[in-house]
Formats: C-alpha cells, sequence, structure tokens
C-alpha cells in the first residue's frame, strides 16, 4: 500500500533523518504557538506540543487516500526545566554556559495519525535521550553562537551539525536528539498497522 507522508514540522533536521532513511515525507507547518503551552514538566511539554501540532496538520487535510501525518516536538530538560529554541544570542550564550560540562536530557514528543477512508487512528509516545555536553570555553560558546545555529533548534545544540564537537557522549537514540526518533516512529506505525519498508520511496 501507497502512503502519503506529512510531517508537520518546520525542522529541516527532522525531514533531513526522514529522507536518509527512505522516507519521502512531505512538510506542512502547523503554525502552533509553542509559546502559549504549559505542562506538568518538559516530556509532557515535548508530548503536548507534538501532539497539537499533528492533529492541526491533519485538521487541515482532505485525503484522498492513506495519509500518515507525524507531528514532533523538542525540549532540553536541565534542572527540571524545559528549554526550547533560545530567543536571541544573549539566551543562547547564557544557556551554554549552563549546559557546559554537564548533562540534560532532550525529550522529543511524538505524534503520529493515520487517516485513511474518513477514518482517523493516533498513537503518540516521547523519547527521550541523556546528552552529555563538552566543558566549552567562552570563546568557544561565543565563537558557536555567532554561526546562528543554535538559536535554529532547541536546547540551543545539535549532534548534525557545527555543535557536534560539543556533544562528547550521548545515552540512547542519536535520532532522538535530532528530533525524530526513528525506532520509535517505527514503533508507532506497527501500532497503526504500517510497515516501515512501505513507507521507503
Amino acid at each position: 500500500m501507497r502512503y502519503r507522508l506529512v510531517l508537520a514540522s518546520a525542522s529541516s533536521s527532522r525531514l533531513a533523518t526522514l529522507r536518509a532513511a527512505g522516507l519521502d515525507a512531505e512538510v506542512l507547518v502547523s503554525g502552533v504557538d509553542e509559546s502559549a503551552f504549559a505542562a506538568a514538566g518538559p516530556a509532557a511539554l515535548a508530548q503536548a506540543l507534538a501532539v497539537r501540532k499533528c492533529r492541526t496538520v491533519s485538521g487541515r487535510l482532505a485525503p484522498t487516500g492513506p495519509t500518515l501525518v507525524v507531528g514532533c516536538d523538542s525540549v532540553l530538560e536541565l534542572d527540571g526545566l524545559a528549554y526550547g529554541k533560545p530567543a536571541d544570542a544573549v539566551e543562547a550564550v547564557a544557556r551554554w554556559r549552563r549546559m557546559r560540562g554537564r548533562s540534560g536530557v532532550l525529550h522529543s514528543g511524538h505524534c503520529v495519525r493515520l487517516l485513511d477512508s474518513g477514518a482517523v487512528s493516533e498513537r503518540q509516545a516521547t523519547g527521550s535521550t541523556v546528552v552529555h555536553f563538552a566543558e566549552l570555553s567562552d570563546a568557544e560558546i561565543e565563537a558557536y553562537v555567532r554561526t546562528g545555529e543554535p538559536l535554529q533548534v532547541a536546547g540551543a545544540f545539535t549532534i548534525d551539525g557545527r555543535g557536534a564537537p560539543f556533544v562528547r557522549a550521548i545515552d540512547g537514540d542519536p535520532s532522538n536528539v535530532v528530533g525524530i526518533s526513528l525506532p520509535l516512529l517505527r514503533t508507532l506505525l506497527a501500532g497503526l498497522g504500517v510497515a516501515w519498508p512501505d513507507l521507503w520511496a
């Protein structure tokens, strides 16, 4: 069976991760105001945002065939607080000064909806990966922030770009840190009766 795959996220890293795994996804951005959300904790916040994005985009579609909508959102948990994208360079520098030499947990919420013949099925789960940050100098932090990369991503870092040398280790799924856990996504799809190889382009 052929499925239309829709990614409800503006993240270029999520899209690149799916395409590298052989999935041809199209992007429809939800436009959800992330600042308006509150939740019981960082993991719950990531999951709530993922669900809202997925449901918002799926509600806009009028599919003519089996359609899968994938919504994701990520936050970094440090000292029990949730950190998304920094508002500006000053915030990014301050955050990295708190993060350096320490460990945090990157939570990525996932929600998948299958729209087929008027029926809607949904599965959701959160992936969590421990991230161990290197001990950066002030000069390294400031140089990294000047690249602009930390301003575009949850937690103000990446492992698939300029920030990779500043992450000394991770405990868990690397793709979850990029923002979409491929193993978790495969499990959610299986729960909807969709086999991963059926999505290969």
